[in-house]
């Protein structure tokens, strides 16, 4: 954690005199509902989002107008999503895991689903419930799919991997002591074509590589910083990651790899000017990214008025000069 901060400070200082402002934004009223994932929809021009409020879903334009694709407040919370190679369905995590309007004591902690939505209608296709595959606390969060079809899901509470293969069966993929934690453990998760999942830790701050092969191939990427409260994640290259910070950081980082995801180093990073709100998670729109701005950090505020508009603000990325990066 002091390393984290020692360097961040630095990396701070040495951006001081750069005379910018705030990256673009798209700004858009959902009163309450504290979107927490995002999808970009090349084909439709739109975003999807979450929401750990109400479990509804939402497409919101460019131009910031929101709209609901699929509403049921069975799902308590929704979280990450992506849309599947096909194009034609959004596939997204369901929990009650700490923030729903809905909770309720017989779900609270304990829900973990994976739901499917038409896109072109909002209506649900699947809902696939992953609670009883082992026993513990749950919080579906974050997904990914390989190359053959298969999702994978991260389970931030009992620090677990999930497997959904391309028939809609769930299996446990990993749940190695290597990952526990107290808290949020795993949380943002991404493919490797290479074969391999990479996989964020909030609590640690540390980046785990799953081998897809053997499971029980886990190894902690090396760093020369610790990325508390680290969240969503996107694959830029083979050799290049973006990584969403949140927690009172605020900030996202590209890491780059010499050699395999074995270790990585911070290439590059937003400023503090930019003042991301919670950055939760991340979705390309060509070569741009965009981060949906959760602020969550006023569902932890009991004195805190609920937001009605919301943020998906870019990220503008600055090189960290290579002597801070060792």
């Amino acid at each position: 954690m002091k390393l984290y901060i020692y360097t961040t400070v630095i990396i701070a200082a040495f951006y001081s005199c750069v005379s910018v402002g705030p990256t673009q934004r798209i700004n858009f009223s959902a009163p309450d509902a504290y979107p927490e994932g995002i999808a970009y929809d090349s084909a439709a021009n739109v975003y999807y989002v979450s929401s750990a409020r109400t479990g509804t879903i939402g497409r919101v334009t460019p131009e910031g107008a929101y709209t609901v694709l699929h509403a049921d407040t069975g799902l308590k919370s929704t979280y990450g999503m992506k849309i599947h190679p096909d194009g034609k369905r959004l596939f997204v995590c369901a929990s009650d895991a700490n923030y729903s309007r809905y909770t309720s004591p017989d779900t609270r902690y304990k829900m973990m689903r994976l739901l499917s939505i038409d896109i072109a209608s909002g209506k649900k296709l699947a809902d696939l419930d992953l609670s009883d595959l082992y026993k513990g606390k749950h919080f579906a969060n974050d997904l990914t799919f390989d190359n053959k079809g298969n999702i994978y899901l991260t389970d931030s509470y009992s620090n677990a991997i999930i497997k959904v293969d391309a028939a809609g069966k769930p299996s446990v993929f990993c749940k190695s002591p290597v990952l526990k934690t107290e808290g949020i453990g795993l949380n943002g998760i991404v493919y490797h074509p290479d074969g391999y999942l990479l996989v964020s830790s909030t609590g640690k701050g540390v980046i785990f590589k799953v081998n897809v092969s053997n499971p029980q191939d886990v190894q902690q990427v090396r760093s020369s910083m610790y990325f508390i409260g680290a969240d969503g994640m996107l694959l830029n290259d083979r050799n290049t990651l973006t990584l969403l910070v949140n927690g009172g950081n605020d900030k996202i980082f590209k890491l780059k790899t010499e050699d395999n995801w074995a270790s990585v180093k911070p290439a590059a990073t937003t400023l503090i000017i930019d003042r991301f709100t919670y950055p939760a998670t991340a979705t390309f729109n060509g070569d741009d990214t965009w981060i949906m701005n959760a602020k969550f950090h006023e569902l932890n505020d009991s004195t805190a008025i609920p937001s009605k508009i919301f943020s998906i603000q870019k990220a503008v990325f600055k090189p960290i000069p290579k002597k801070f990066r060792e």
